[in-house]
């Protein structure tokens, strides 16, 4: 695995898959570009709060709605043999209909991620290299744990754009899952509001 020198392990994603049958209970490992990554278990709770908050919030909607979307967290893999990846977005939104036992997608429309120092580069940069390649993706937002902040990148006619969403009273909207969620719930008790 790789460790703080900067050597890394490399490989596919069928020789992946076969190692995370025996990867250890208390360990997450994600594949990025063909690079296995150790991912960090036990997050400050103002991470899995901001989580926890994004996927009721979603799923609310879909539920009132009648949408064939659903939001999953953190334990759900998207999947893509092409991209050699093989990782676990904290809510991943899929729309559709999903195979009975399946544990990953190739197909997501919505992947969140909380930043932390620790994962912000690899979520910033490596993780959206990937996402941006799948076409099934509208939507990619990151989320700062310490300040209502969002960073959100739509692909409108093909292209990505960005746009940053600030403060508790702003919403973030989604359309290609016809969804929108107040910051003030996003953060709900991590920030007074």
């Amino acid at each position: 695995m790789g460790d703080a020198s900067g050597e890394f392990e490399y490989m596919a994603l069928d020789d992946f898959e076969e190692l995370l049958a025996d990867k250890p209970a208390s360990e997450r490992w994600e594949l990025i570009g063909g690079r296995v990554v150790r991912m960090m278990v036990g997050a400050r709770w103002e991470h899995g709060r901001i989580v926890q908050n994004i996927a009721f919030g979603l799923e609310q909607r879909f539920r009132a709605s009648g949408s064939s979307c659903q939001a999953f967290t953190e334990t759900f893999y998207l999947k893509s043999r092409p991209l050699e990846a093989a990782m676990l977005p904290d809510v991943l939104v899929v729309c559709g209909d999903l195979e009975p036992g399946a544990t990953s997608v190739d197909n997501p429309t919505v992947p969140f991620e909380v930043l932390s120092p620790g994962t912000e580069a690899r979520d910033r940069f490596e993780k959206w290299l990937v996402y941006q390649q799948l076409p099934s993706l509208q939507h990619y937002v990151l989320v700062v744990r310490d300040r209502p902040y969002l960073e959100v990148f739509d692909r409108i006619e093909g292209a990505w754009t960005g746009r940053p969403i600030e403060g508790l009273d702003a919403v973030l909207a989604l359309p290609a899952i016809g969804a929108e969620l107040a910051l003030r719930d996003i953060y709900r008790r991590v920030f007074a509001a």
